[in-house]
């Protein structure tokens, strides 16, 4: 096991056990593809609050995808501020990204199992790099189980449907028992029916854990169940929907799905 300074577990220190409270300050992002440029993100502006759940959507190419990687310390934003509770995550270095990383949870559209391990060995892997406290595959048993596999722990994932893969991929983000699940387009290779478990699952264990879930999805139903919706178009924030109860479902879907400014 690789040590780490005392500054390094600081950082981890300042980390909640709980949902995070997430703030983005004019992050912009742009890459280079020969001699065009790119904006993925321009001058991105967002709260999310701690222990809410968020959809970000938008088409393809709106910077859904970046917006999660920039707050989970996958990319670099080329200007802004990015704080995740009291660390401010754009001034982290390599080394203290990793720590940074180990408490947020992630989950997206392919589910990245290897195919040689079971779904009690795939959830457990994130964990076997470090030393625990806790009997590491005990606590990706009890993970499993939360996600309602249990008694699939030995079953490889050629043996599982695509909605229990992404159920294991969810307790793979989970094991960690993360402050943060950054989702990208988690009921993508779904049908309906099975994204919506899915979705439901997710609200479940945000009920559950407390934890802050930011959700990137091009499904209108899915973002209707979120707290908000915040909708992207051209890397700039169009809108944010609340979603409250007294809103009608129909008016409240016309309105996600509606991209004009």
């Amino acid at each position: 096991m690789s040590t780490t300074s005392g500054d390094e577990r600081m950082v981890v220190r300042q980390l909640p056990r709980k949902g995070a409270h997430v703030v983005l300050d004019a992050v912009s992002k742009r890459y280079r593809l020969g001699e065009q440029v790119i904006t993925a993100l321009e001058d991105v502006a967002l709260s999310v609050a701690a222990g809410s759940i968020v959809a970000i959507t938008g088409p393809s190419g709106s910077g859904k995808s970046t917006l999660l990687h920039v707050v989970g310390a996958m990319d670099a934003p080329d200007s802004g501020r990015i704080e995740v509770d009291d660390v401010v995550v754009t001034s982290l270095d390599r080394k203290r990204q990793v720590d940074y990383r180990r408490r947020i949870g992630f989950v997206f559209q392919r589910f990245h199992l290897l195919p040689t391990l079971t779904a009690l060995d795939n959830v457990a892997a994130p964990l076997l790099p470090y030393r625990t406290g806790f009997d590491k595959f005990d606590r990706a048993r009890r993970t499993l189980a939360a996600v309602g596999l249990g008694g699939r722990e030995e079953s490889l994932p050629s043996r599982l449907s695509g909605g229990q893969q992404q159920r294991v991929a969810i307790a793979r983000a989970l094991v960690n028992d993360p402050m943060l699940l950054l989702a990208d387009e988690p009921t993508g290779n779904l049908d309906s029916a099975t994204a919506v478990e899915l979705m439901e699952l997710l609200l479940e264990l945000r009920r559950q854990r407390g934890m802050t879930i930011i959700v990137a999805t091009h499904d209108p139903l899915i973002a209707s169940r979120c707290d908000s919706v915040v909708r992207l178009l051209d890397g700039r924030v169009l809108d944010e929907v609340a979603v409250t109860a007294g809103v009608e479902p129909e008016a409240l879907l016309q309105r996600i799905t509606r991209m004009e400014p």
